[in-house]
């Protein structure tokens, strides 16, 4: 689950980076929330600001609506899973650093996105310096992103000495990842300063970024001299990787049935029949409602010469899902 603050300028982006990454197998599939703001800056503020001091910011009734109304509407509509991930941009990202400070069990994961933590003369820095110590953010994840808005010749140390308001939202920045070495209290965080992006143009390599760093323990490295070694237990390897995912995430998540199918056909080809035979038996059990993996075990065994198992498996996939290719191939070994 990701909530995305700003939803009208970020949802395409977000959704398109899920997508590849689900694909790739390098996240869980995931529902993005974009939420469309009435005022975007009552609504992503609290306090006020002495630049826009007609501005009273109303974020904590904004958050309230959130957490109140916003996810248990959307847990009550869609096949939601626990764990959540928190999106923002600019002032986005100045609620995504006061959530995290003041409501840190609402989400798993917060991406701030060249956050504006300027707002109200730094107050979320103040607040973080006594916040940050006194909690513990076990099970936690945080990414922040920065853009370059420096002049010719300044870099991120040499700014912290100036005192323009044209520095202000990077210096900012750098005084709350300043506060969050001190005291990261089990957070687990990581931040990046891109060079080559300005304010606008770091929304999309850090919401990609930040993704790859939020789920980095669900890709699954596996070598070639792996896959070539018939004594590599490729299908007790896949059941504890994914196991640890689940750890990560929350709830079961069980191996990709199209990953698993596609070991399993690999390892067809390289005749290793044993490990292949694993990889599917595991995946029927993974996915009992599936018609394509009986499909893929009947290939086993007939590949096997094992023609009452593969009859046994062809049938077995036909009653869930009528397949032209199964049929054709059950035919063929009935005659």
């Amino acid at each position: 689950m990701i909530y995305l603050l700003d939803g009208n300028e970020n949802f395409n982006t977000v959704v398109s980076i899920t997508e590849h990454m689900a694909e790739s197998s390098l996240c869980p599939p995931m529902i993005v929330v974009g939420i469309v703001h009435s005022n975007r800056l009552t609504e992503l503020t609290t306090g006020t600001d002495k630049e826009l001091p007609e501005v009273v910011g109303e974020g904590d009734k904004f958050m309230s609506f959130v957490e109140k109304e916003l996810i248990p509407h959307i847990n009550a509509t869609y096949p939601t899973t626990t764990y959540k991930t928190f999106i923002g941009h600019s002032l986005g990202g100045l609620t995504v650093i006061n959530t995290l400070l003041h409501k840190p069990n609402l989400f798993n994961a917060y991406v701030s996105l060249d956050a504006s933590l300027w707002w109200d003369n730094n107050r979320t820095v103040k607040e973080a310096k006594v916040l940050l110590p006194a909690s513990n953010y076990k099970g936690k994840t945080l990414f922040m992103a920065m853009a370059n808005r420096l002049e010719r010749g300044v870099d991120t140390l040499t700014v912290q000495k100036d005192t323009s308001g044209s520095t202000g939202l990077i210096r900012s920045n750098l005084a709350f990842i300043k506060e969050l070495s001190k005291n990261r209290n089990q957070l687990r965080y990581q931040y990046k300063f891109y060079v080559d992006d300005n304010h606008p143009s770091v929304r999309l390599i850090g919401e990609y970024d930040a993704l790859r760093f939020i789920f980095s323990f669900y890709k699954l490295k596996i070598y070639d001299s792996e896959l070539k070694n018939p004594n590599f237990k490729l299908d007790s390897v896949l059941v504890a990787h994914y196991k640890n995912v689940s750890d990560q995430m929350g709830y079961v998540v069980k191996p990709d049935e199209s990953q698993i199918n596609s070991f399993g056909y690999q390892m067809m080809g390289a005749k290793q029949f044993t490990k292949a035979k694993a990889l599917f038996k595991l995946n029927v059990a993974n996915n009992p409602g599936s018609a394509n993996c009986y499909d893929s075990l009947g290939d086993l065994y007939m590949a096997t010469g094992d023609k009452a198992n593969a009859i046994a498996s062809f049938k077995k996939a036909l009653t869930l899902k009528a397949i032209p290719e199964t049929k054709e191939k059950l035919d063929k070994l009935l005659k």
